[in-house]
């Protein structure tokens, strides 16, 4: 168990689901965990439920943390660095999951030298399954970046990477999840088109996404091995798959992550 102390400002969605991970892994125990929002109706619920510090004050959170994780909108973020730059340590280890704020923005809003990391986690965070992109500026030492790929691998998977691959990390994590909804969708939409009951037809597709992606992650299978290994000749699975290609779905899927990469390029100039 680790003993160092993490502090999250910023108590939605995202900072919620990452409390409820590092405290399920039994990272670190919950006497090292403090909360910081300025809502208490979003902050007391968390407290209740794992029991660990809370308070209305970005102040007293970052001089508790030797971790903070700012878990804010990045419409706010500047706001919030403002209220605790003069409180924060050299040691502290900062790391800002402010989608598309980058570590440039961030270090001028601190005005001084920090040990950064910039992190682009999605969705599936909230099941214990996230996907994260750490991106450690240039003062992150071996140590902090260390504690938060402990942090982040608690409750998912995590790799760092450049910060010049962020946008694409948008693509192919940040935004997917949408593009995996919509591909469960519209199976269950064809096997009710079959017959099948709603409720039956998303639990086979969605299981069927998720048994692949394990045999993929967790015995290294290729994808193009795994697909090969289910198409027997002249049978059902090649012909959907000439129909998809037919379709040009590939290309779809392609085109759709590039836009959304490029999108992200955009909104961070």
């Amino acid at each position: 168990m680790s003993e160092y102390k993490i502090g999250f400002i910023g108590a939605g969605n995202m900072g919620g689901a990452m409390i409820k991970g590092v405290i399920a892994s039994g990272l670190t125990d919950a006497a090292n965990i403090m909360v910081s929002d300025f809502d208490p109706e979003k902050y007391g619920p968390i407290a209740l439920q794992y029991n660990v510090l809370t308070t209305n004050d970005n102040i007293k959170c970052a001089e508790f943390a030797d971790v903070l994780i700012l878990a804010v909108k990045p419409n706010i973020i500047t706001t919030v660095i403002s209220q605790i730059k003069d409180h924060i340590s050299e040691d502290t280890t900062i790391i800002s999951i402010a989608a598309g704020t980058m570590i440039s923005v961030i270090e001028k809003a601190f005005d001084k030298r920090i040990k950064l990391i910039r992190v682009m986690p999605n969705i599936p965070v909230l099941v214990g399954e996230g996907m994260a992109a750490l991106s450690p500026n240039e003062y992150a030492d071996d140590d902090s970046i260390a504690k938060a790929v402990e942090i982040f691998s608690s409750f998912g998977k995590c790799e760092v990477v450049s910060e010049s691959l962020m946008d694409a990390v948008v693509g192919v994590s940040g935004s997917s999840p949408a593009y995996v909804c919509m591909f469960i969708e519209a199976m269950a939409d064809a096997a009710v088109l079959d017959g099948m009951p709603r409720d039956k037809a998303y639990t086979f597709a969605a299981q069927s996404v998720l048994g692949t992606a394990k045999m993929i992650l967790d015995k290294n299978y290729h994808p193009a091995v795994l697909k090969d290994m289910v198409c027997s000749p002249g049978g059902t699975t090649i012909c959907a798959l000439k129909t998809l290609e037919e379709k040009g779905f590939r290309d779809a899927v392609i085109s759709g992550q590039l836009a959304c990469s490029q999108k992200s390029k955009d909104m961070s100039k």
